[in-house]
């Protein structure tokens, strides 16, 4: 994993056309490279329901399936809690978005958090993504 590459905070809508480099390491989205998407929404599923360690994540655009390690499947995550999630995008034709987990923090406490994260990925959209995409346009 390389560090040096942020977290991109995104949307799962914006996940779908993400596409894979000659890296196996990274993935790209306009000339936006990236590792680890960072996204934000509510869990509409949790393992102890499916008996696994996957769970889906609704961002209000798309859903997120979520790929826990045992160190996340332990704790009691429950539906309609409003999560932080980061990890790494693992590309798959035909199937919703896949995020192998190694962050996330539950911010149902937090007022206006769904607000506030939209206007977030909006900023930083137009300040650093925006331009490198309409670059490889």
């Amino acid at each position: 994993m390389d560090y040096s590459l942020a977290a991109v905070k995104m949307l799962s809508s914006q996940l779908r056309d993400a596409k894979s480099t000659p890296s196996q390491n990274s993935t790209s989205l306009g000339g936006v490279l990236f590792q680890r998407a960072w996204l934000q929404g509510v869990l509409v599923s949790n393992p102890v329901i499916s008996g696994d360690n996957r769970m889906v994540l609704d961002d209000g655009t798309g859903l997120v399936e979520l790929s826990l390690s045992s160190d996340f499947a332990i704790r009691q995550w429950k539906s309609g809690m409003y999560l932080m999630v980061v990890g790494v995008y693992v590309i798959r034709n035909g199937d919703i978005p896949l995020l192998k987990v190694h962050k996330m923090v539950d911010l149902s406490g937090s007022p206006d958090r769904e607000a506030m994260w939209y206007l977030e990925v909006m900023d930083a959209y137009r300040r650093f993504y925006e331009p490198l995409i309409q670059e490889f346009s």
